[in-house]
């Protein structure tokens, strides 16, 4: 019987490869109307939109990507300093 695959994404914060179940997946949403999308932690991993992948349990690998501005790249669009600390909150949050 063949195995299945295990999709692997890569943590813009470390650079890693790592398989998704281990990576959160951080989504901005489809424009509407012209405004911006909204940016945020997709914990079930199927929210439409644009999608980078950062570490679970490393807030390391977010303070990575803020630094070295991955994620600005990945979504094309300046993301303020106000989600960074939305998108540290929701991923100390215990899933629920």
């Amino acid at each position: 019987m063949k195995q299945k695959k295990i999709p692997m994404r890569k943590c813009t914060g470390c650079g890693e490869m790592k398989e998704k179940k281990q990576l959160v997946r951080i989504v901005k949403a489809p424009d509407k109307d012209g405004a911006g999308g909204d940016i945020s932690v997709d914990v079930t991993g199927k929210m439409p939109g644009r999608g980078a992948y950062i570490c679970k349990n490393s807030p390391l690998c977010l303070t990575k990507a803020k630094k070295a501005r991955r994620l600005e790249r990945a979504f094309s669009c300046k993301i303020p300093d106000e989600i960074y600390d939305k998108l540290t909150r929701q991923m100390e949050e215990p899933a629920n």
